[in-house]
């Protein structure tokens, strides 16, 4: 490929014209949490940088356990520097469930991310931008006189409103076509059209043909873009269990990084 080129830009990105949601926590359970800061971490030094995280989950991306999985990817500046992609350990039976899931893990990186960076000698300044596309977790958690009813979210809830309480995290909407971290909890069939022209073009990639996976009649936060299939078990061969699954998975990743290489090389190749 002639444009083949993996950029890494360190400019701070610009979030003026985010909405500013100031709510008053005050009469809430949080109203005396703070940020907790690392009384030992050596003098800052350097320039600042931001913090930007993007948040996904997929419902149902197990078809055998019925476990959805987290994506989260993480950016210094407009670097993305470090990405999550795992199945969740419980089953949840709503997109309301797995997404908040999926909140609370970004949340607990988030902070162990500013811990790690303020120990480096990292200036980190301001709250950390957290993308979610699901506007019912984002709600929920932003707004103080909402409570959870869901009484088996109530961790996740609970952790995910007090680093915002603390002003360690600013949770904001993000429509589902624009969320980047599809790419790690959508099936590698939708998250490749998204990911091709960032891996394997030089220049802006704002500009790109990229398929549109959406319809109209689809909302924000669902996996769209992918072929019908039957999702019984009817159609089950005998010998399929756990093993033979997660070894079919192994075999599609391997030969979808085989994919990934081969287009790097044939791109460095032809800039030569």
């Amino acid at each position: 490929m002639k444009n083949g080129a993996i950029w890494v830009c360190t400019d701070e990105p610009d979030y003026s014209e985010l909405p500013d949601k100031r709510h008053s926590w005050a009469t809430s359970v949080y109203r005396d949490v703070k940020e907790l800061l690392p009384h030992d971490a050596p003098t800052a030094l350097g320039k600042h940088v931001t913090l930007t995280s993007y948040v996904d989950a997929n419902l149902y991306h197990n078809m055998v356990t019925g476990c959805s999985v987290t994506g989260v990817l993480h950016l210094i500046n407009k670097t993305p520097f470090e990405w999550f992609s795992k199945r969740q350990a419980t089953v949840e039976t709503a997109t309301y469930g797995s997404e908040f899931v999926a909140a609370r893990i970004a949340v607990e990186q988030i902070m162990d991310i500013c811990t790690t960076l303020r120990y480096l000698g990292v200036l980190v300044t301001g709250k950390t931008i957290l993308f979610g596309d699901n506007q019912s977790v984002i709600t929920s958690s932003t707004e103080p006189q909402l409570p959870i009813n869901k009484r088996h979210n109530a961790l996740s809830y609970h952790c995910v409103c007090e680093s915002i309480a603390a002003g360690v995290v600013d949770f904001q909407k993000i429509l589902g076509a624009k969320d980047v971290a599809d790419v790690l909890s959508k099936h590698w069939g939708f998250a490749w059209p998204v990911l091709k022209p960032h891996l394997f073009w030089q220049g802006d990639t704002s500009n790109c043909e990229v398929k549109t996976l959406k319809t109209p009649k689809q909302a924000d936060g669902e996996c769209y873009g992918m072929p019908p299939c039957n999702m019984s078990h009817r159609h089950d061969s005998p010998n399929m269990d756990v093993a033979s699954v997660n070894q079919n998975y192994a075999h599609g990743v391997k030969e979808a990084r085989t994919e990934i290489l081969s287009a790097l090389f044939r791109g460095h190749v032809d800039s030569q």
